[in-house]
């Protein structure tokens, strides 16, 4: 309406619409640079107006720094815990002091000029606006004055003609009043047009100054990040169960896995001549004590030694949890098609191949755990665990499908393939790895001195009582003296001919002797070539010559694939 009325004195349209679109900008510019103030302003942290020190200080993320570094005084920097602690307590300190610096430069650079345009500059044009309009009226109430003068001094021959005069300087006065500050609201209008890309330019300064921040709080944490994956890879005390093999490996500097070498020695020791082992279910508040012993390397095993079952779940809930199994999902296919082959001998020459072809560790530790169940097998007439029952109640822990179907599938998965390849690999365990196993690789468990007899286990000693009680001094090789596990195994006979496994015309009792049933040592040899019948007759899976006991077996474990995967718990 105000530029209207000027408008219409200098009778021009064009320099009206264009002062009407600048009005109603300003309108808008102020609106929008205020809402953006003040919701930047919420956007920061920090106490406006104060200095970066003083700013720092009152951050919540100094706050979270402070209590971190204060737990980690508590904890110390002999846990992994408290190291964590520390050294994220000093991170977040920095990230935290970088933030008070951004917010100061924010404000400065971007929160400052904004409120000025806002606040300052755009309501002084506009009060430059209201003064033009209240300058109009005065110019008009002065014409209308002297026009009104004029008139009356046409009819009237007594009128003054100084106060006519006066009346028209009275006027004159207020349209240069006008004029002026026509002039100047229309300079500040240009101006503020003109300066517009400057106005631009503060969010883009915004946007520097957050890339700027962000950068510098990056390289803080790419810094500290590789020094906690440090503190977190040199720490030994890391779960074992549902870790990856290679990685569990790796990590604790092992050859075999923990829980399968702590599970074999205490096996090895009481659990031997313990019936239905692998196949009786454990108290389940026993079972996940043993395994969170497990998983943090404690050498605190003595209590679960009086209870092989405990141990025996243990190990199959390792076997189980791994990611992938023992025996991968790589050969899963192969497993399956050589499981069908009906003439023994190619059969036997086809799965030593297939074994050959598994990764370095997974081919020690299946080598390892098959030595220790053919171990277990010799003692079938006390313990029930024919190599027949061990595939059936193992094999599911050691070699499932990636994708594991229908039950009626898993059934047909465990009793055919599984089973199939398993048992006759336990069978002639010294024929497919004819090299002899310290059980007690790692050295971590040593015999203790001697003791009253009254003390001596003699029930389920796997050594007939002759070999002292054997102990963990920890599970992850801590500090003091270590001592293999003296070896009572007998020396290979050297008159005894390699197998033949690349299809040469050695006899079958050479191609595949079978294993004593009376060697009782912990190393584990090629046991002497036997006079008996061939080993090619392996037993049908779950049907045990003359027993019903592999039946049963297969029906159990059947059953139990309801539960999930694995055998009988």
């Amino acid at each position: 309406g105000l530029l209207l009325t000027l408008m219409t004195h200098q009778n021009t349209d064009k320099p009206h619409s264009f002062c009407c679109c600048i009005e109603r900008r300003l309108d808008n510019v102020r609106s929008v640079c205020h809402t953006s103030c003040k919701r930047l302003g919420m956007c920061l942290h920090g106490q406006s107006g104060t200095d970066a020190e003083k700013r720092h200080k009152k951050l919540p993320l100094t706050a979270f720094a402070q209590n971190m570094q204060e737990g980690a005084l508590q904890l110390s920097d002999e846990t992994l815990l408290g190291k964590m602690l520390e050294t994220c307590g000093e991170a977040e300190n920095k990230l935290a002091m970088e933030l008070s610096h951004h917010e100061v430069q924010v404000e400065k650079d971007i929160l400052e000029p904004l409120n000025l345009l806002s606040e300052t500059e755009i309501p002084n044009i506009q009060k430059q606006r209201k003064q033009l309009a209240k300058l109009v009226l005065d110019w008009d109430s002065a014409r209308a004055r002297w026009n009104q003068a004029h008139k009356t001094s046409a009819t009237n021959f007594q009128g003054l003609p100084s106060k006519i005069d006066s009346l028209k300087e009275e006027m004159d006065e207020a349209g240069n009043k006008v004029e002026q500050c026509k002039d100047q609201l229309a300079a500040d209008m240009y101006n503020f047009i003109s300066k517009e890309g400057d106005y631009a330019r503060y969010f883009v300064s915004l946007l520097e100054a957050q890339a700027d921040y962000h950068r510098k709080a990056l390289a803080v944490l790419e810094k500290v990040l590789p020094e906690i994956q440090a503190h977190q890879d040199k720490w030994s005390e890391k779960p074992a169960f549902g870790t990856p093999l290679e990685e569990h490996l790796k990590r604790s500097g092992r050859e075999i896995a923990l829980p399968i070498e702590a599970c074999v020695m205490m096996l090895l020791e009481t659990g031997m001549k313990e019936e239905g082992l692998f196949r009786i279910a454990a108290g389940a508040s026993k079972l996940k004590k043993l395994k969170a012993a497990l998983d943090c390397s404690t050498s605190q095993l003595d209590e679960f030694y009086s209870d092989p079952h405990a141990v025996a779940g243990a190990l199959k809930s390792y076997l189980r949890e791994l990611p992938e199994p023992l025996m991968t999902y790589a050969l899963y296919e192969e497993w399956a098609q050589v499981a069908n082959i009906q003439d023994q001998d190619k059969k036997l020459q086809d799965l030593w191949r297939i074994c050959q072809k598994l990764p370095k560790h997974n081919l020690a530790n299946f080598r390892y755990l098959i030595k220790f169940l053919a171990k277990l097998a010799q003692y079938s007439d006390v313990n029930k665990m024919t190599p027949s029952n061990i595939a059936i109640v193992l094999g599911p822990n050691l070699l499932w499908a990636k994708n594991e179907g229908s039950l009626a599938e898993m059934a047909a998965a465990t009793s055919v393939h599984v089973v199939a390849v398993v048992e006759p690999i336990i069978q002639h365990a010294n024929w497919f790895f004819p090299e002899e196993v310290d059980f007690n690789v790692s050295g971590a468990f040593v015999a203790l001195p001697a003791v009253n007899s009254n003390h001596l286990h003699t029930g389920n000693d796997y050594d007939s009582g002759t070999l002292e009680r054997k102990r963990p001094i920890s599970m992850a090789v801590m500090d003091g003296d270590l001592f293999s596990l003296p070896s009572s195994s007998k020396p290979k006979d050297p008159t005894t001919p390699p197998p033949t496994r690349n299809g040469g015309h050695g006899s079958a009792a050479q191609a595949y002797p079978q294993p004593s049933a009376a060697t009782s040592q912990l190393s584990v040899g090629q046991s002497q070539v036997s006079a008996g019948p061939s080993p090619h007759a392996v037993r049908r899976v779950g049907t045990p010559a003359g027993s019903s006991l592999g039946i049963c077996f297969l029906f159990m474990t059947v059953a139990s694939l309801v539960g999930g995967r694995g055998g009988i718990e």
